[in-house]
């Protein structure tokens, strides 16, 4: 009776280590893909406990979160024949397990292979104005580029970015000068635009004082006066006969009209 017990104890607690050994935990952000004898499961785990038979069955786990990957810095020669050199960063993911445990050894490292030898292309068939101002479009054919062998490995390339365009020192010098003398351009546009403006006033103002003379007068006066209260003293100059003839002919306007006398009755 005694033996019996024991075998029973020693048969559940071997029962109970299958099953422990057996076990898995896939995490959320992760699937498990199931090599049963070495060959891949149609289906793959998804996340929580699940059981594999031991010693037939081992698990792959593939991380789904988005991965961003800096791509070291590629020097290249742009369309224009100008040295630069650029460095980029790339944002994929996995969207399909089975594939990428199975397709490719490492996609990690296929995908930043594939990243940089398409940087380089793109360096090549770009300007150096594209690379510095037009990377929405560099971005988008980037993305396009690695995403189309990545597909074949499962993985998805969410976007491509540009970080740093470095180019030559004598090419930046060349620049600084170039938005130096673009600056003193602009400013020498405003100035001369200005004057003209200022042109056309006074031009304006002569013609409608030369139809006014008694406008020219007045503003003669008012100059007059200006200097005088400036310099602290007295001028005497004529006084335009001109001025006493406009002031004649206003008092003139301003007065009211005198009634004609009366005739007496007889």
């Amino acid at each position: 009776m005694e033996g019996t017990v024991v075998a029973v104890v020693a048969v559940a607690v071997a029962a109970l280590l299958v099953l422990r050994s057996g076990m898995r935990v896939v995490n959320q952000v992760e699937r498990g893909v199931v090599f049963r004898m070495g060959k891949a499961l149609p289906s793959y785990r998804q996340p929580g406990v699940t059981f594999l038979i031991p010693f037939v069955d081992r698990m792959r786990k593939v991380n789904t979160q988005v991965v961003t990957m800096p791509v070291p810095t590629q020097e290249g020669i742009t369309k224009d024949n100008v040295s630069v050199k650029v460095d980029a960063v790339v944002y994929f993911r996995v969207t399909d397990p089975l594939r990428a445990a199975i397709e490719v050894q490492d996609y990690h490292f296929a995908v930043g292979q594939v990243a940089q030898s398409s940087l380089r292309s793109i360096i090549g068939k770009s300007d150096l104005d594209d690379l510095l101002s037009d990377r929405e479009r560099l971005h988008e054919g980037l993305a396009l580029m690695i995403d189309s062998p990545a597909a074949g490995w499962g993985v998805h390339i969410d976007r491509v970015e540009i970080k740093d365009v470095q180019l030559p020192e004598s090419l930046k010098r060349s620049m600084s000068r170039q938005a130096e003398a673009e600056r003193e351009r602009r400013a020498r546009v405003i100035t001369a635009d200005g004057e003209f403006q200022a042109a056309q006033q006074l031009a304006n103002a002569s013609r409608i004082m030369s139809d006014t003379p008694e406008a020219m007068q007045l503003r003669l006066l008012q100059t007059v006066v200006e200097v005088a209260a400036e310099k602290n003293s007295t001028l005497v100059m004529p006084f335009p006969v001109e001025l006493l003839r406009y002031f004649d002919k206003a008092a003139q306007a301003m007065a009211p009209a005198t009634p004609a006398p009366e005739t007496p009755q007889q």
